[in-house]
């Protein structure tokens, strides 16, 4: 397992560095939501890449410190790799919980995109430590050995699985909140029909059929992680969907998981039970109608929480994770993390695990109890 190769493991921070003519990068700055893509150079040690390189994101395209989106032009690809993503972390004064929570879905058996700390620098400037994350494409199944397939980016929280939105207005397209990252519209027609069946069979067929499109008990993994590390966004975006041609299931895979670990994605902290044992997502509703899939999800979890989400299991990659990030922290001109500041944050984790783990182990017992209707 990928978390297991780096744990106890001092992490490197590498540097980048960007080379970026001014008018080019003027051009990001005067239309900070552009998403077009300009020329750049990234250099890694000895190495120059050609890239293009634009803002990502939302809510951190208003940040004085923003994120990257980068593609390598020349090599084309680089370890594998067409794209890759620099987040700033720019809420979370560890810059850990996204790397924690993408680590934590690997650890699972949730496909997961894998990341490392960069400092980055632009034209010569200090902008601070970076979390390069794995974009989640076509390059990334084969860096896998993984079968070929679609893949749909779940972009906005209309990704709900649902015929109506988050304000209870009824959608217009049913697949409004997906943006199709790799595949052809017969794949976006595939997902309208996944997305129909969700809310259109009666009981007694989406029991019968939905297995035959997703693979439920991946879906299940990914559901007990989301609870788990409480991202409160998880459940109707910040996901991808992968349609495994080998199998012809759907599965689902994390990006963005920096509201997580008791705080949301301001930072701010969150109590333990915030997010319900079963998240939501009209999904996940009608999956837990049914005792059998009830009685998956109970197994999956339980297994998570006596093995995987403990503080015994937890702590020990925290502490390597702050311990090897601890000594580049002030290079980072946007971050006021003092080796207190750390320590104190760390305890955030601690008591979050402890209580989170509590939590979910007491709900669960009433949940298994609830028979079908």
């Amino acid at each position: 397992i990928y978390l297991e190769k780096i744990l106890f493991r001092r992490i490197q921070v590498l540097k980048y560095e960007i080379i970026i003519n001014p008018k080019w990068l003027r051009k990001l700055d005067n239309d900070i939501w552009n998403d077009e893509l300009v020329p750049a150079v990234l250099r890694i040690g000895e190495d120059r890449i050609s890239i293009k390189i634009a803002y990502r994101g939302n809510v951190i395209r208003d940040k004085k410190k923003k994120s990257y989106r980068i593609v390598f032009q020349k090599p084309y690809k680089v370890n594998g790799a067409h794209e890759i993503h620099l987040n700033a972390e720019f809420s979370d004064v560890s810059l850990s919980r996204n790397k924690l929570s993408l680590d934590f879905f690997d650890r699972i058996g949730v496909i997961s995109p894998h990341s490392q700390h960069v400092l980055l620098y632009i034209n010569g400037k200090n902008k601070g430590i970076y979390l390069e994350i794995e974009s989640f494409d076509q390059f990334l199944l084969k860096k896998r050995k993984l079968p070929d397939g679609a893949i749909i980016y779940a972009t906005n929280n209309r990704a709900n699985f649902s015929l109506i939105t988050k304000k209870k207005e009824i959608k217009k397209r049913l697949d409004q909140g997906y943006t199709l990252k790799y595949g052809d519209q017969e794949d976006m027609v595939d997902l309208k029909r996944f997305i129909a069946m969700i809310n259109a069979l009666s009981n007694e067929d989406f029991a019968k059929e939905i297995p035959q499109v997703l693979d439920v008990e991946k879906y299940l993994k990914w559901v007990s992680s989301a609870v788990c590390v409480q991202n409160y966004d998880g459940f109707i975006h910040n996901y991808a969907l992968y349609k495994n041609s080998k199998t012809g299931l759907y599965e689902i895979t994390p990006w963005d998981y920096d509201g997580t670990w008791g705080r949301n994605l301001h930072g701010r902290k969150l109590d333990y039970d915030y997010v319900p044992l079963t998240g939501f997502n009209t999904l996940s509703a009608r999956l837990f109608h049914f005792q059998h899939f009830r009685n998956l999800y109970n197994e999956i979890l339980t297994s998570i929480l006596e093995n995987d989400f403990t503080l015994e299991v937890q702590k020990p990659i925290i502490d390597d994770l702050f311990d090897s990030l601890k000594p580049h922290m002030s290079l980072d001109p946007y971050i006021n993390s003092t080796a207190e500041s750390l320590e104190l944050e760390k305890k955030v984790y601690f008591n979050f695990i402890k209580k989170r783990n509590d939590y979910l182990k007491k709900e669960l017992k009433s949940f298994i109890k609830v028979k079908s209707i």
